[in-house]
């Protein structure tokens, strides 16, 4: 049975638009991952940490018959393979990837809590996710785009061409 997921992909570090590519490329690489939409690139202040460069933000929507633990595994060694290197938390990084929604699941694990428990504060996951699917229910029960137009008020997000 396929499940539609959602990914959130950051990068600050390097060249951030190929090291985007490259984790979307190696994504779709997955025999049990099909990436059936991405959103634009988005350009993004650090949200947590001010003082580091800006980041290129986006979200991809897949289907996938792989469970939520193993997506998990594969976007942790999607970052390995891309050389994020361990630093401090929400510090800067080649790539980060974070799964955001996995069907309708709710799944609070030691390793792995879905819905991302901050993805509805975040204006540069909410405007991405938006883009590719602005009727959807987020977590608070609003639509994707009513969120992320709220949060835009406030937090600097700039769409690439």
């Amino acid at each position: 049975m396929l499940t539609t997921a959602y990914i959130g992909l950051g990068s600050n570090l390097g060249d951030k638009e190929a090291n985007i590519k490259k984790a979307l490329e190696l994504l779709e690489e997955d025999p049990g991952v099909h990436v059936k939409k991405v959103a634009s690139l988005y350009r993004t202040a650090p949200l947590y940490k001010p003082k580091q460069d800006m980041f290129f933000n986006t979200v991809a929507e897949i289907e996938t018959n792989i469970n939520p633990h193993e997506l998990l595994k594969l976007c942790k060694d999607i970052e390995k393979r891309l050389e994020r290197a361990p630093t401090e938390r929400w510090g800067p990084r080649t790539i980060d990837l974070d799964l955001l929604l996995y069907g309708k699941d709710k799944i609070c694990a030691s390793d792995l809590v879905v819905p991302h428990p901050r993805m509805t504060e975040r204006a540069f996951v909410m405007a991405p996710l938006a883009e590719i699917a602005p009727e959807l229910i987020v977590p608070g029960g609003c639509k994707a785009i009513d969120l992320a137009r709220l949060l835009l008020r406030d937090q600097f997000v700039e769409k690439l061409v």
